[in-house]
């Protein structure tokens, strides 16, 4: 539960205005991060805005203030005002979260619409009028398709994590979205890298964008501290269990959805407070599992790529890579779940004998001293404290 802070925030002096302000008071957010103070004001003149920024940095608000601020008020059943364009159905019920009480302070209302959950309740919502939705592409197509929502009164559009729509294959369908927002609006796209199809993307559906960026990792995401340790296959659960307990909340990656389940369960014998989230899970298994971690219910969250690239919890301490991920960029996806909102996070890798070469390649890659992984066994004192492993 959110501590309410009093008013004016600190967003105030960015040309907030007093209702949204006092849904961020309410909210409990007192001031804003690097890329909140560079997006704001910009955003809030109506200028296109192209962000640069790292999961973690605080986005959502970035382009979530000045989307409230900027949308009219009391909207039309099936036309909404602001559309909010994410990858994940994880990410999409994790931003309108976020934006839910402040639109709910102001007299407006927020609407996740994604695969996997009901799609009669999120009709129902729309027909109640819905001033922002924050939607995945083939849902929100879907429901367009049907002429159960239209973009024709869209004032204010939002790309975020454009990047993973388009490694994920998503960019036909973002195009199509796009070019169903037939009235005169404001675009604002988030990601970590502007190249590539993102490039495209700016160029071709943003009018004279305003690049901000945060590239410091110093500046809103926290330190993030590599360790590759050798360890033996038979010894990696327990090692998991005791690195976990010393560091708090820890996702492990997995490469299959049947390794999830099966490190879920030999945690479970060992007695930590583990759950497992992959593709094959119900939407609402995977929603309740998520909604434990981030209470503190349980600390240990086993998941698969896919299912994690919506997790979007500020106090991971601990990524742990059960096997080295097959690339730098896979790497640094899994590892962004940490280090964020400026805490300092750990990223572990787990090296088996013939698995060494892989961390060179991803030393190297991160322009880290290439080191061997250090051995260990879950007996290791260390474990309880990972800065161990780096005497001062």
């Amino acid at each position: 539960m959110s501590t309410p802070v009093s008013t004016p925030t600190a967003f105030a002096a960015l040309g907030v205005p007093a209702d949204i302000d006092a849904g961020l008071a309410a909210a409990g957010f007192a001031a804003p991060f690097a890329i909140q103070t560079e997006a704001i004001p910009v955003a809030m003149k109506g200028h296109d805005v192209c962000g640069r920024a790292r999961t973690g940095s605080g986005k959502t608000l970035a382009f979530g203030v000045p989307a409230l601020a900027r949308i009219n008020k009391n909207a039309a059943p099936r036309f909404p005002h602001g559309l909010v364009l994410v990858p994940t159905r994880e990410l999409a019920l994790q931003v309108a979260e976020v934006l839910e009480p402040i639109a709910k302070a102001c007299g407006m209302k927020v609407l996740a619409v994604y695969g996997g959950a009901s799609r009669d309740k999120q009709i129902e919502e729309l027909e109640k009028g819905v001033e922002l939705i924050v939607a995945t592409p083939l849902r929100l197509i879907d429901l367009m398709k049907a002429n159960e929502v239209s973009l024709d009164k869209i004032s204010v559009a939002i790309l975020d994590e454009a990047d993973r729509m388009a490694d994920d294959g998503f960019t036909p369908q973002v195009e199509w979205v796009l070019r169903h927002v037939t009235g005169e609006h404001q675009t604002m796209l988030f990601s970590a890298t502007l190249d590539g199809q993102v490039g495209h993307l700016v160029s071709r559906y943003l009018k004279n964008p305003v690049e901000v960026s945060v590239d410091s990792a110093t500046d809103t995401v926290g330190t993030m501290r590599h360790l590759f340790l050798a360890v033996h296959k038979l010894d990696k659960d327990r090692l998991i269990s005791a690195m976990a307990a010393g560091s708090g909340q820890t996702v492990v990656f997995c490469d299959t959805k049947r390794q999830c389940d099966r490190v879920e369960r030999a945690l479970l014998d060992l007695g930590a407070n583990a759950a497992a989230i992959h593709g094959d899970l119900a939407q609402t298994s995977r929603e309740k599992a998520l909604k434990r971690f981030e209470k503190g219910e349980i600390n240990i969250l086993v998941a698969t790529d896919v299912a994690a690239r919506g997790i979007d919890i500020d106090d991971v301490s601990l990524v742990v890579h059960y096997e080295p991920p097959i690339d730098v960029k896979n790497y640094l996806h899994r590892s962004g779940r940490t280090a964020r909102a400026g805490r300092d996070g750990w990223a572990v890798t787990l090296a088996e004998y013939n698995q060494h070469t892989t961390c060179r390649i991803i030393q190297r890659g991160l322009r880290l001293d290439i080191q061997p992984p250090i051995e260990v066994f879950s007996n290791d004192v260390r474990l309880a404290d990972l800065r161990k492993f780096f005497p001062e």
